[in-house]
C-alpha cells in the first residue's frame, strides 16, 4: 500500500503496515459482510463440517463442492458417523463426485476417526493440534481453527498472496516476500473467522488473476499499489500483459468515466482515473492532459478550455 507506513508490530524487518491500518482492516470487513458469496459451509462454525469444505475444495471450484459437500453430510452428518462408515464407501462417494484424488478420501476417514477415537470426539481446536490429524497440512488445519473457533492465524493461500502481492509495494517489489508475517501482522488480534474469509474473498472475487477492481468495488483500490500503478503482476499472473499500466488503459479509464457523467472539470476527473492524482503531481494535470490531448485527437473526447477552467465531455 502507497500512503505511508508505520511499522509492523510483530519485526521489525517485515513489511510495514499503512498508517491508517484500522480504515485498511475495517474497509475490507464492511465490503465483506455487505455482500458475499454464500457458501453454506461459511453459516457454520462446526469443524467436522468445515474440514469436510477445506479437503473438498483442495481440487475442485467451489460452485462445484457445494452439492457434494451437502450430499456428504446427509450421508455421514459427524466425524462419528464417518468413522465408522467403510472406507471404500467414503471413496466410493469422492470418485463418483469427482472430487480428485482418492487419498483425500482416505485420509478424511481416518482423520474422523482420529477425532473419534484419539480426541474422545472433540476436536481440536489449534492449528498445532490439528496438524495431527491424518492429511491435514499447515494450511488446512489453520483454515479450520480460524472458521470453526476464531483461533486461527492468516490464511494465506494463492488468492491471499495475490492480493497482498498487487496491494503492497514493498510485497510487490521484494526477491523473496515475506507473506505470512505481512498477512499475520495485517490481520485483526482475535478476527481470524470474519478476517480470513474477507481476504481469500477479496482475492476470489475482485482481485482475480484479471482483475475486477471496480467492478466489484475492491474496498483497497484507495491504498493499492497496483490500482495506482497499473501493475498487477502477482505470483500466479507471472507475466505483464502490455496493456496493464500502459496509456491506453487509463485513455479506457477516461471514456469508461466520461460515459457516466455529462461533463466534468479536469480536476473532477483526475481523482476517478488514478488514486494518487495530484494536480501538481507526477500524474496530475500535465499527464491527464496528455491523455486527453490524444483521445481528443482520436475523436473522442472534447476538451474546452475557458475561465472557468478546463471541461471535458465525450465527443458527441
Amino acid at each position: 500500500m502507497t500512503d505511508g507506513h508505520a511499522p509492523s508490530p510483530d519485526d521489525g524487518d517485515a513489511p510495514a503496515l499503512p498508517d491508517d491500518c484500522d480504515a485498511v482492516r475495517d474497509a475490507l470487513v464492511s465490503w465483506y459482510e455487505a455482500d458475499h458469496r454464500d457458501f453454506p459451509w461459511r453459516r457454520t462454525d462446526d469443524p467436522y463440517e468445515i474440514l469436510v469444505s477445506e479437503v473438498m475444495s483442495q481440487q475442485t471450484q467451489l460452485g462445484r463442492v457445494v452439492e457434494a459437500w451437502a450430499d456428504f453430510l446427509a450421508e455421514w452428518p459427524t466425524a462419528a458417523a464417518l468413522a465408522a462408515a467403510d472406507r471404500s464407501d467414503v471413496v466410493s462417494f469422492w470418485s463418483s463426485h469427482s472430487l480428485g484424488y482418492n487419498n483425500r478420501a482416505k485420509y478424511l476417514h481416518e482423520a474422523a476417526r482420529q477425532v473419534t477415537e484419539e480426541f474422545d470426539g472433540e476436536f481440536p481446536r489449534t492449528p498445532d493440534e490439528l496438524s495431527e490429524l491424518m492429511g491435514v497440512g499447515p494450511y488446512t488445519a489453520n483454515a479450520v481453527a480460524s472458521f470453526a473457533f476464531n483461533e486461527g492465524d492468516a490464511v494465506v493461500d494463492t488468492n491471499v498472496k495475490r492480493v497482498l502481492h498487487r496491494a503492497f509495494d514493498e510485497i510487490h517489489n521484494a526477491e523473496d516476500p515475506d507473506y505470512e508475517t505481512l498477512a499475520n501482522a495485517l490481520m485483526p488480534p482475535g478476527e481470524s473467522r470474519v478476517w480470513n474469509n474477507a481476504i481469500m474473498e477479496l482475492g476470489g472475487v475482485a482481485c482475480q488473476k484479471t482483475p475486477k477492481c471496480d467492478e466489484e468495488g475492491c474496498p483497497w483500490r484507495k491504498w493499492c499499489y497496483a490500482y495506482e500503478t497499473g501493475d498487477f503482476t502477482a505470483p500466479d499472473v507471472p507475466t505483464q500483459p502490455e496493456f496493464e499500466g500502459s496509456r491506453r488503459q487509463f485513455r479506457g479509464r477516461v471514456v469508461r468515466v466520461l460515459g457516466e457523467y455529462d461533463e466534468l472539470m479536469l480536476d473532477e476527473l483526475g481523482p476517478k482515473i488514478r488514486v494518487d492524482y495530484t494536480p501538481e503531481g507526477n500524474h496530475g494535470r500535465e499527464w491527464l492532459r496528455g491523455l486527453l490531448s490524444d483521445l481528443s485527437d482520436d475523436g473522442l473526447v472534447e476538451v474546452d478550455e475557458d475561465d472557468s477552467g478546463t471541461s471535458v465531455r465525450l465527443q458527441q
